[in-house]
Formats: structure tokens, C-alpha cells, sequence
């Protein structure tokens, strides 16, 4: 994640960096550091932002579709995204059918989900 999209996120969220770290666990000089682009945005702080955007309240309901739905997918029965119905957390969750198969790691799973449109129409 880059330290721009970190800011919007934040923005987005309407929160201070204060408050964002407490949402994140993470100190104040942490939310600073990645806003500065001083320190490297950790994946498991990435997807916590993501999964905090998706979610806010005040989020349009109506963006959200299935991700098996957006990709035709022909795998959503073996998907942990269809088991738990939660195709619009598809990046959330680990051992997805899709072009981020089990076999990737966060890493690799991330740079794949970060570009997919289930993930942007979201955001």
C-alpha cells in the first residue's frame, strides 16, 4: 500500500491519526511514519485499514457485490468467500478460489488484491 492511498484511507475514515492508530493498535508515530512514507505499511495494518473503509457505516450498501458474482466464477463452491458469504471480503480472507490461490502467501494475495475491482468498487 502506498502512503497515498494510506492518507485517503484515513480521510475516507474521517479520522484523526490519532485515532486511526488506536483503531489500528498502532502507536501515533507508526500512522505518522507510513504518512511520510518513512516506514513501510505492514500487510496486517493494510488489510485492517481496508477491511475499516469497506466497512464504515456510512458506506453505500449497494457497492458491495459478490466476488464470485463480479468474476464468473466457476470455482465459488470449493471458496471460502461463498462458505462464509463473504464475497465482498474475498481479500480479506485467506484460501480464495481466484487468481490469488491458496498456494500465495499475504504478500503475493495483497499486490493481486489491491488491482482486483471486487476490492476497488468498494473503496
Amino acid at each position: 500500500m502506498s502512503r497515498e492511498i494510506f492518507v485517503k484511507l484515513r480521510a475516507k475514515l474521517g479520522k484523526t491519526q490519532k485515532a486511526l492508530a488506536e483503531l489500528l493498535g498502532v502507536s501515533l508515530k507508526a500512522v505518522q511514519s507510513y504518512e511520510q512514507g518513512w516506514r513501510s505499511i505492514p500487510l496486517h495494518v493494510e488489510r485492517h485499514l481496508y477491511f475499516l473503509a469497506v466497512n464504515q457505516r456510512s458506506n453505500n450498501q449497494s457497492k458491495r457485490k459478490d466476488c464470485w458474482a463480479m468474476k464468473k466464477c466457476d470455482h465459488k463452491k470449493e471458496c471460502p468467500a461463498w462458505e462464509f458469504q463473504a464475497g465482498h471480503l474475498c481479500w480479506f480472507l485467506g484460501g480464495t478460489r481466484c487468481e490469488c490461490a491458496t498456494a500465495k502467501g499475504w504478500k503475493e494475495k495483497m499486490a493481486v488484491c489491491r488491482n482486483c475491482e471486487v476490492l476497488t468498487s468498494l473503496l
